[in-house]
């Protein structure tokens, strides 16, 4: 198990040590169930009254809440930045695997980097590269001449497809699939007649995407997820789409095919983008949005209806089914208004 002195987190993260600097903490934990080895953090004030009755051996404070805390603290700017990089120090996952596994598959022709470690099972086939460090869970297969990056993590029952190139630092959760085709036909005469996709998939540094999340391969050039960008669990990323640097999806979100969506955006959950589109950089999309347009500005955009109960629900639905009806009967009355205005001059 991980620890560190609250002096040595505090040379790491670059904050300041309030009481006892010598305080050895192993883990993190919540204001609420934090014990005398643990460290939490306080980055919402309407948790600040856990503050009071907290167990925890220490906690991470703005300089404006430690002044009035006794205990052990962390003293930072942004206690809840501070944190994520303390919980990463602290850190006790295990790896996806600890080294080459007899039942794993590894083609001659594949190149594997120093300590590459490759889960059972694992399918690493032929041309593939797989960088220094990099850690192929159980299951997981990496295609025909794909390439893994440096320290990249792929968890276990992973799918790469031929010729996906993955960068470096990233780390990939079980079941999601890269690379597969994407959904490209004509049609002719009501058959569908399949394109074949011959792009492939580019992932940039440090990107992280969450289980069970589909991207497509591209049809003709690529799809383009840049460094940075961390996707959610079950979200799905049509072909020739470009994510910029920086940006995140939350789960269950849709983007159609050919969309560009700009550096440091933010997409709310169960959120579905339209094809052919651009996002500017800066878009921050509400959760349950739909994106039917180009975004253009950066700025907070929001879609859809919040929850009602049922009677007010169904009535409102029956009114926005008259509104067409109400519509026209307000356009004739504008009209009859009108009429004696014209008749009197």
């Amino acid at each position: 198990m991980a620890s560190k002195t609250l002096v040595e987190l505090a040379e790491l993260v670059g904050a300041t040590v309030q009481g006892d600097g010598s305080k050895v903490v192993a883990r993190v934990a919540t204001l609420e169930n934090a014990g005398p080895d643990q460290i939490s953090f306080l980055a919402n004030s309407k948790y600040r009254k856990q503050l009071d009755n907290t167990a925890a051996g220490a906690v991470i404070l703005s300089a404006q809440d430690a002044e009035n805390y006794p205990g052990n603290a962390l003293v930072a700017a942004n206690p809840y930045v501070c944190f994520a990089r303390i919980a990463q120090i602290l850190d006790t996952t295990p790896a996806a695997a600890d080294s080459i596994h007899p039942s794993a598959v590894v083609e001659p022709s594949a190149q594997l980097g120093e300590g590459v470690c490759i889960g059972a099972n694992a399918v690493v086939e032929a041309e593939a590269v797989i960088g220094d460090g990099a850690q192929i869970g159980a299951g997981t297969v990496v295609g025909r001449g794909a390439r893994v990056g440096r320290a990249t993590r792929l968890w276990a029952n992973v799918t790469l497809y031929h010729g996906v190139v993955v960068g470096e630092e990233c780390i990939i959760h079980s079941g999601a699939v890269i690379g597969s085709d994407g959904f490209g036909y004509a049609n002719e005469r009501g058959q569908w007649i399949k394109i074949p996709q011959v792009g492939t998939v580019i992932i940039g540094d440090r990107v992280e995407i969450g289980s069970n999340t589909s991207i497509d391969r591209g049809a003709i050039d690529d799809t383009i997820i840049e460094e940075g960008v961390i996707i959610d669990n079950l979200c799905q990323i049509a072909h020739n789409d470009v994510i910029g640097a920086h940006s995140a999806l939350a789960g269950c979100t849709v983007v159609a095919g050919s969309t560009k969506i700009g550096r440091h955006c933010i997409i709310g959950g169960n959120s579905g983008i339209a094809g052919h589109i651009e996002l500017a950089d800066g878009v921050h999309v509400t959760g349950m949005s739909r994106v039917t347009k180009g975004l253009n500005k950066p700025g907070v955009y929001s879609s859809g209806s919040p929850i009602q109960d049922n009677k007010s629900w169904r009535r409102n639905s029956v009114r926005s089914r008259q509104l067409e009806d109400m519509y026209q009967r307000l356009r004739q009355l504008e009209k009859q208004l009108a009429e004696p205005e014209q008749d009197s001059e």
